[in-house]
């Protein structure tokens, strides 16, 4: 199905349907109202999570629209409602594969400790965007430095001088 014709047909569900089957992404020319389907953002994104990008404000608000994102796009998470980014499931599993979702996470999950150790078990240089607290836990620079020794950057001075950490920077 050729761009022009989808264009043409932006509010014919049917049709939008049928082209968000084919590539996700069609959702971008599909109208706002179809934009706001779930069904039809669903399949979107049963095809391609990156489609979330061009679904409704209310959607990208949705935990089911947005788990099913980030199972094959979990970088989407950037798209995520202020409710869902303090949604300690959803940031998670996504930081578990993503370790960079903890930047989009609520301040109160950049203070989480399991939601933290994910991340920078992912991506050790994430620990930046961790707590005050978290960036001084022995056990979480440690995970960062072995991770990536630029994480040593972000950890909290006092943990820069402990004898272990530096040992990971040798």
């Amino acid at each position: 199905m050729g761009i022009e014709e989808i264009q043409k047909n932006s509010n014919n569900k049917d049709i939008i349907l049928q082209a968000v089957k084919e590539s996700g992404k069609n959702l971008e020319l599909a109208s706002e109202e179809l934009q706001d389907d779930k069904e039809i953002v669903m399949e979107a994104l049963k095809q391609d999570g990156e489609a979330l990008e061009f679904a409704s404000t209310r959607l990208k608000g949705d935990k089911e629209v947005l788990q099913l994102a980030i199972q094959t796009a979990p970088w989407t998470i950037c798209y995520a409602s202020e409710q869902l980014a303090g949604d300690k499931d959803i940031m998670l599993e996504c930081c578990k594969h993503y370790g960079q979702a903890l930047y989009y996470a609520s301040e109160e999950l950049r203070d989480d400790r399991e939601v933290v150790k994910a991340a920078v078990e992912n991506k050790g240089i994430i620990i930046k965007y961790a707590s005050k607290r978290l960036i001084d836990d022995k056990e979480l620079a440690e995970i960062a430095v072995k991770q990536n020794k630029q994480a040593y950057h972000f950890i909290s001075n006092k943990l820069k001088q402990d004898e272990d950490i530096k040992k990971l920077m040798e």
